[in-house]
């Protein structure tokens, strides 16, 4: 209490305010789906997303066990909201709600993925679809009467064993900080005094140096027989310390994108035929396709 007015706590007030946005109908959710669609109306996709916070509350909820802020995982619902809203098609013959309902879930559980630990798991497909479902496959064998072994896993999700075990290891085992001492006595070494350091040692670097001069000595002579178009090419795309796109390099030479990507594929399949002979890493400095 202060001054007599009780403090209302955040998620309180949120729920209060959703008060003034009730569920609409089926055909009022069509007509506007109808407007927002044809006609780009935005008031009509504000009322769509407005009538559905209740759905991404809801949904919410369910995980608020994982993480101890409500008001983040509802602001994450809502954006996968957001993005249902502006997917939906209303001629599919199924509600928002329902078709949102996975967006929102989505959001949510990337979110949590994401945050959840200090090191984000789930950077592959393989990945986040362990992380969302070993613990059910696990509990499932279990209730069958089967001990969840990594193989067993493995086969229920099609991925193989060996990427279930280290996913049940980086689950299982605790986030150590750099400075945490190895040992109990006193001034031991910390986990961090054994990473290797993040940059290159001088040997490789002095290897990389004479790898490169001996690359561009090679180009250069190569370039000498070239058209002034293909040699453009060249130093814009190959030699350039930051190349230009594929676009930027067409608008200058008034040539489309894709006349511009098959002249430089030409060019490289030119230059990797001449380097063959010599011992040098061109697919080290070839360039990407943007």
């Amino acid at each position: 209490m202060e001054r007599g007015v009780e403090r209302v706590p955040a998620l309180t007030r949120y729920y209060n305010e959703l008060r003034q946005y009730p569920p609409i109908s089926r055909e009022e959710e069509h007509e506007l789906a109808l407007r927002w669609t044809q006609h780009g109306d935005i008031e009509a996709a504000r009322r769509l997303a407005l009538s559905n916070l209740r759905l991404v509350v809801k949904i919410a909820m369910e995980y608020r066990r994982a993480w101890t802020n409500t008001l983040d995982l509802i602001q994450e619902g809502n954006l996968g909201l957001l993005q249902a809203v502006q997917r939906f098609d209303p001629y599919a013959g199924t509600k928002l709600a329902s078709y949102a309902a996975y967006w929102i879930r989505a959001y949510i559980l990337k979110y949590l993925m994401d945050n959840i630990r200090l090191v984000k798991l789930g950077g592959t497909r393989a990945e986040r679809k362990l992380f969302f479902r070993l613990g059910r496959e696990k509990r499932e064998l279990e209730r069958q009467g089967f001990r969840p072994e990594p193989r067993l896993i493995a086969e229920r999700l099609d991925l193989p064993e060996s990427e279930v075990v280290a996913m049940e290891q980086r689950l299982s085992g605790g986030e150590v900080s750099f400075d945490a001492p190895v040992g109990d006595e006193a001034g031991s070494a910390s986990f961090g005094d054994f990473l290797a350091a993040p940059n290159p040692s001088a040997e490789a670097l002095v290897s990389d140096q004479n790898l490169r001069e001996t690359f561009l000595k090679h180009v250069h002579a190569f370039a000498q027989g070239l058209a002034p178009r293909e040699r453009r090419i060249l130093d814009a795309r190959i030699l350039a310390d930051e190349p230009l796109t594929l676009q930027q390099l067409g608008d200058e030479m008034k040539l489309t994108r894709e006349r511009v990507r098959q002249l430089e594929k030409q060019l490289v399949d030119d230059l990797r035929e001449y380097l063959k002979t010599n011992v040098v890493d061109f697919e080290y400095y070839a360039p990407s396709e943007e």
